[in-house]
């Protein structure tokens, strides 16, 4: 058999039962669409070699897998693990699902549910207790990282991206996750309340001011899809900041952002160890830029977490 079949060739083969059809995507795609007479198998779980094993337990039996287009790594990578598994007469279906059902041939089930979640306009809330922010700050020798909570956020959303939002993170409970000694820990903390840092007695607020969101060309899965804009407010001192964010609705209607992103803290006033603003630190030294790990959970009111 050849590397690749066509849609009508696999018509023809699965007519004369010379062929295992593997279904190569997740189990939950399988049920609910999926080629007849295909057996499910995802190649993106441990498993997948024991799946097949149980569809195809003869090896040299000539084995068709297919993917939802055809056009990424996800056949081709199925078709490799079995060829180094030992099963010798391996294809791709070319074009993958979309191919066989463009070519007017039958899936089952007959009718497929939708199961892609869609934006619901509006005002969502942050899930403090379930959202999480991470600070991580750095030199040339060292890091550190920790938490600080968000007390309280919400993001309104219009025609299915953030239009505008207000965030508020509480300096008074930023943590340190990486020092396991306490007495060390406890200092670092303190340096870090203290108007060498954030001087967060005069200061015990960060808030984050959404001004909108544009959608990013050509992004996959997996990757940013939103430029998010905005004010960054710390101590006395306000700018603009923008970063790109995954955002997606789920399944449940929750909102869902996740976001890594850095910025310059000396221009917050936050002026600590800065080689550009200080001289001869030594080991004071600490770069301008911190970064931010950023992950949020978002509900319409009245929506209770699952």
């Amino acid at each position: 058999m050849k590397t690749t079949v066509s849609v009508h060739e696999l018509k023809q083969l699965l007519t004369t039962g010379s062929v295992c059809l593997i279904d190569v995507l997740l189990p939950e795609d399988f049920a609910d669409r999926h080629i007849p007479g295909a057996g499910s198998a995802c190649v993106y779980e441990m498993v997948f070699l024991d799946r097949v094993a149980e569809c195809v337990p003869d090896r040299d039996r000539a084995i068709v897998v297919y993917d939802e287009s055809g056009t990424t790594l996800t056949a081709r990578t199925a078709k490799e693990k079995l060829e180094s598994a030992g099963y010798g007469n391996v294809a791709i279906l070319e074009g993958g699902l979309q191919a066989w059902r463009a070519a007017g041939y039958p899936l089952e089930p007959a009718v497929s549910t939708d199961r892609s979640a869609v934006a619901d306009d509006g005002v969502y809330i942050v899930d403090v207790v379930n959202s999480v922010v991470e600070w991580n700050g750095r030199n040339i020798n060292n890091r550190h990282h920790g938490r600080i909570q968000i007390s309280e956020g919400k993001v309104t959303l219009e025609n299915g991206r953030p239009k505008s939002g207000h965030f508020v993170l509480d300096m008074k409970t930023i943590t340190n996750l990486d020092l396991q000694d306490e007495t060390w820990r406890n200092m670092l903390l303190r340096h870090l309340m203290s108007d060498d840092f954030f001087d967060v007695e005069r200061f015990p607020f960060v808030t984050f001011e959404l001004r909108g969101a544009a959608a990013i060309a050509a992004c996959t899965p997996g990757t940013p899809n939103m430029e998010i804009a905005g004010v960054l407010t710390i101590k006395d001192s306000a700018h603009p900041i923008c970063f790109p964010a995954i955002f997606a609705i789920q399944e449940d209607g929750s909102l869902k952002a996740q976001a890594t992103f850095g910025f310059d803290r000396t221009l917050w006033n936050v002026c600590y160890g800065s080689g550009k603003l200080y001289e001869r630190l030594g080991m004071h030294l600490v770069n301008d830029f911190v970064s931010v790990d950023l992950f949020l959970i978002a509900r319409k009111p009245g929506i209770a977490a699952c």
